[in-house]
């Protein structure tokens, strides 16, 4: 199994940046596809955007030419590029991994939270 922890989430001005982290506990490349999710108070867990172990990603619409996934294969850690943030973008922020075998196109696990096996403990971003 894989550990996730993520980290660099905070506080910041609507307008602002902020990169996420994700490290994994293990070798993550060419294994797992990953992704990033978001939940805010009383919504849904909702797909920020995810990366399949070949590089590719997609995202959801609202945050598309915004923010960047990617990942370090050497340092088995995925991040999450947030630029432009607006009030809509706060909320809790979670990285998700799971092995290659169950994964499923990049736009199906992006609707399916369910799918992912393992995640982290979430970071906060506020937006103000």
């Amino acid at each position: 199994h894989v550990q996730l922890v993520e980290s660099g989430g905070g506080s910041v001005q609507a307008g602002g940046s902020l990169k996420l982290s994700c490290a994994a506990s293990r070798y993550t490349s060419s294994n797992y596809c990953m992704g990033w999710f978001r939940q805010a108070p009383g919504k849904e867990r909702e797909g920020v955007a995810t990366i399949n172990s070949d590089g590719s990603t997609v995202y959801a619409d609202s945050v598309k030419d915004r923010f960047t996934i990617s990942k370090d294969n050497a340092k088995n850690a995925l991040y999450l590029q947030m630029n432009s943030l607006q009030p809509e973008d706060s909320g809790m922020y979670y990285c998700a991994a799971e092995t290659l075998s169950r994964c499923v196109s990049n736009w199906y696990m992006l609707s399916r939270s369910d799918l992912f096996r393992y995640w982290g403990q979430g970071t906060q971003v506020t937006v103000s």
